[in-house]
């Protein structure tokens, strides 16, 4: 069964693709494992954990302005004297001592996260790359225009800011985006086809009246 949607512009048109071409869940595109329930909110304990973590640091270092090596430093010592404290408590009271999780130590887990992201950097990479080749103008302006935005920004926010803002949106966005994935591929819809409107005017009365030379004709032998 065909799926319609009303636009503004008094047509009716049919559902389009998803979101930059997607074909596959949101979870799926986010690798489908453990990073991808963290992401999407799946196991709830480790992203309220996660996102906690990475607000305490940001407070630490911009807000009460910590420095980086007296911050690690507290921290071990902390840890060894909590550490210190459960052993000797556990020698008199007939505790269990304290182990290292298992998770922590397994191999597996540290290559299962580098070959998430690696795999993510190389296909950001050769979208770039696809990009830079022109065979998507519209997207290849867009690009431009995105980065020399994030250049602005960059210049106004400090590379921690910055840095904490690109984790929260990692932890919101993907969240959001499949909570509210009809609405939110409705609105890309939309503004997708007023660029390609406004790229087919600016092609018609700009690129396509730019003065050019005779196209020479190829000798064939």
């Amino acid at each position: 069964m065909s799926i319609f949607l009303y636009d503004s512009d008094d047509e009716i048109r049919p559902l389009e693709a998803k979101l930059f071409g997607r074909e596959r869940t949101v979870h799926a595109v986010l690798g489908g494992g453990a990073v991808a329930d963290v992401l999407l909110w799946r196991n709830r304990t480790v992203s309220a954990a996660l996102l906690i973590g990475i607000t305490v640091i940001w407070f630490l270092f911009e807000v009460v302005e910590y420095n980086f090596v007296t911050l690690l430093c507290h921290m071990v010592i902390t840890g060894m004297l909590v550490v210190f404290i459960w052993c000797t408590a556990a020698d008199v009271f007939k505790w269990t001592p304290p182990k290292i999780p298992e998770i922590i130590m397994d191999e597996s887990t540290f290559e299962a996260v580098v070959s998430i992201f690696h795999e993510r950097f190389s296909q950001l990479l050769s979208e770039l790359l696809n990009v830079a080749c022109g065979n998507d103008l519209p997207l290849f302006f867009l690009a431009l225009f995105s980065l020399w935005i994030l250049s602005v920004i960059g210049t106004c926010f400090s590379f921690l800011n910055l840095l904490f803002v690109g984790l929260l949106c990692m932890e919101t966005l993907p969240f959001l985006y499949e909570r509210y994935e009809e609405q939110v591929e409705h609105l890309a819809g939309r503004m997708n086809r007023r660029m390609k409107k406004m790229y087919s005017r600016f092609d018609a009365n700009v690129l396509n009246r730019i003065p050019r030379g005779p196209v020479k004709e190829k000798k064939i032998n």
